[in-house]
């Protein structure tokens, strides 16, 4: 089993050094596009008082503050819990280590993952939910993808200690309200999200992916895989990147609306996407302060990259 479980980790960092982004393509620029009406978005407010009052921070995402937690014990090779029955509930837990979801319908609160979350187990994978909880430990850097890879819906997710944060290689991938403090170890090609091998109907919508001081990155924002179809990237709060936002390849639409990036927080330019077949629209460069809230808008951001 160890060995099984040392083999899925080793294939997906396998998948990471093969998306790398290392140069930058040859650019040729659209024309700016009038950015659309758009409104505030929405307050982030939970249950145990946390609040945001636009973008998602840490104040608002993750574990609630001040609750208890019950440890986990690992059963698979001292790396790992392994949840194998369809319908269970982690509320409330500390796993100290990796979350394996090797059944259906798995639901994951108010909880603490040290580790990753997989939920593909060979060629197999298996829906779940994660909310109001924090993956990852700011005390060091992992590689892997700390959510991952299809049938899943992560809301107000912190997550913190990892190269790469999201994974979408399949269908029906949601995530919202969350937040992403990304870091890199030598060689790793860190992103917020990134689609390998990916699949239809993935929705970024309102979430905040600081990549800003990471050394080892691509994008905050890196969808360019050509089995992708359908993607919708909405209102999040973006900054660092060599180039930000990445979007193009993907089959049928792809949606790049009312987003908000960093000003002058890449290292070679903003947007780098497919802008002939994108619906893009209300983009913007703003400045921020230290919490994450928009200080000025500096103006629209025009689609860039291949026509």
């Amino acid at each position: 089993m160890r060995g099984r479980v040392l083999l899925i980790l080793a294939l997906m960092m396998t998948a990471v050094a093969c998306q790398a982004d290392p140069a930058p393509p040859p650019r040729t620029s659209a024309p700016p596009t009038a950015a659309a009406p758009t409104s505030p978005p929405p307050a982030i407010v939970r249950p145990d008082g946390s609040s945001c009052p636009d973008h998602p921070t840490p104040a608002c995402t993750g574990a609630p503050r001040g609750l208890q937690l019950k440890e986990v014990q690992l059963n698979t090779e001292n790396v790992a819990f392994r949840v194998r029955s369809s319908g269970t509930v982690l509320d409330g837990v500390h796993i100290p280590g990796h979350l394996l979801v090797h059944a259906d319908d798995i639901t994951i609160r108010n909880s603490v993952i040290d580790g990753e979350v997989i939920n593909a187990d060979g060629a197999r994978s298996f829906r779940f939910t994660i909310t109001d909880s924090t993956v990852g430990t700011p005390d060091k850097c992992a590689t892997m993808p700390a959510i991952g890879y299809d049938k899943y819906k992560a809301t107000r997710v912190l997550v913190q200690g990892h190269g790469d944060g999201f994974r979408f290689s399949g269908d029906d991938v949601e995530i919202r309200d969350s937040y992403v403090k990304l870091c890199s170890r030598p060689g790793d090609h860190s992103d917020g999200i990134q689609a390998y091998n990916g699949g239809k109907g993935l929705l970024f919508h309102h979430n905040t992916i600081d990549q800003r001081g990471v050394k080892d990155i691509t994008a905050p924002i890196f969808l360019v895989d050509g089995k992708s179809r359908d993607v919708t990237v909405t209102d999040n709060l973006v900054m660092g990147g060599t180039y930000s936002i990445q979007v193009r390849n993907a089959g049928g639409k792809q949606i790049v609306r009312g987003n908000k990036l960093v000003d002058k927080s890449w290292v070679y330019g903003p947007v780098d996407s497919e802008c002939a077949k994108t619906e893009w629209a209300g983009n913007e460069l703003v400045t921020i302060d230290e919490s994450y809230r928009v200080t000025s808008i500096v103006g629209p951001l025009a689609c860039a990259g291949a026509s």
